[in-house]
């Protein structure tokens, strides 16, 4: 009895240390998460502002804006004259404003401008953060914003310390999708590209961070038609929950079933 006891407790050792040790491996899989900054905050508040400022108006006015803010990044990036975030969104509001024949006052524009200085985080950002967190996942910010945008947006929501690096792409003058933008993950973090996975929130930073070589989830939170560039997110969900599956998921050859949501191939 006493053999068979011994036998039984070796037995359940092993499983258990084999289990351990599986886990281990997983955890190893993916060391860390860069996000873009709006799978964390919601920018929402800012197009409801511009229905309140300009009734009937805000919709059209919150698209122009949105669509010529993203315009003028690309072209000062690629036509060698950068300016920050924080001046984009600027003057494309302005921009905007004339485009459709808007009278931006400059009451309205600080209010609209201010605006992106008080984000709060989307409602399921606060558990999923701690949850990596607690399974000693690395966590930083990569976006176009600025520094201080992000500094000031952190504390708003009430995400202080949650995150081990805040990069903007403002440090190499440049924005996503240019390679330059993305490698700053790989440096600040000193991970392999596929060591680091990336949150995104708009689809075609999604594909910006697959061509670069990173992992890529797609925070989907609008319900966005995918981009037609030859490429796919890993996997694809509408809030933090799959980010959180996909991270904790086993690697391909661990013999374990792999559960995040909507995995898409590579």
């Amino acid at each position: 009895m006493e053999l068979l006891a011994g036998s039984l407790t070796t037995g359940l050792t092993r499983a258990t240390n084999a289990r351990a040790a599986r886990h281990v491996g997983v955890a190893r899989r993916h060391k860390a998460i860069a996000f873009d900054a709006f799978p964390i905050f919601d920018p929402r508040p800012i197009f409801k502002l511009t229905e309140t400022l300009f009734p009937g108006k805000g919709m059209e006015f919150s698209q122009a804006w949105r669509t010529r803010q993203f315009e003028y990044q690309w072209l000062r990036a690629l036509g060698g004259r950068y300016v920050d975030f924080w001046q984009t969104t600027e003057d494309a509001l302005v921009f905007a404003s004339k485009s459709i024949k808007l009278d931006l006052t400059p009451d309205k524009r600080d209010q609209l401008m201010q605006a992106y200085l008080q984000l709060n985080a989307w409602p399921d950002v606060p558990a999923a953060l701690m949850r990596l967190k607690a399974a000693g996942i690395r966590l930083a910010f990569l976006s176009n914003m600025t520094r201080k945008m992000l500094e000031i947006n952190i504390a708003h929501a009430g995400l202080d310390g949650m995150f081990e690096h805040i990069l903007s792409t403002d440090q190499v003058r440049s924005y996503k999708p240019d390679p330059k933008a993305y490698a700053l993950g790989v440096k600040a973090l000193a991970l392999k590209r596929e060591e680091i996975v990336f949150a995104a929130f708009a689809g075609w930073d999604a594909v910006g961070a697959k061509w670069y070589g990173y992992s890529v989830v797609w925070v989907n939170r609008l319900s966005s038609a995918p981009e037609e560039l030859g490429v796919a997110a890993n996997a694809t969900g509408s809030g933090m929950e799959e980010l959180v599956r996909f991270v904790s998921s086993p690697p391909a050859n661990s013999g374990q079933v792999h559960t995040s949501a909507q995995v898409v191939p590579r």
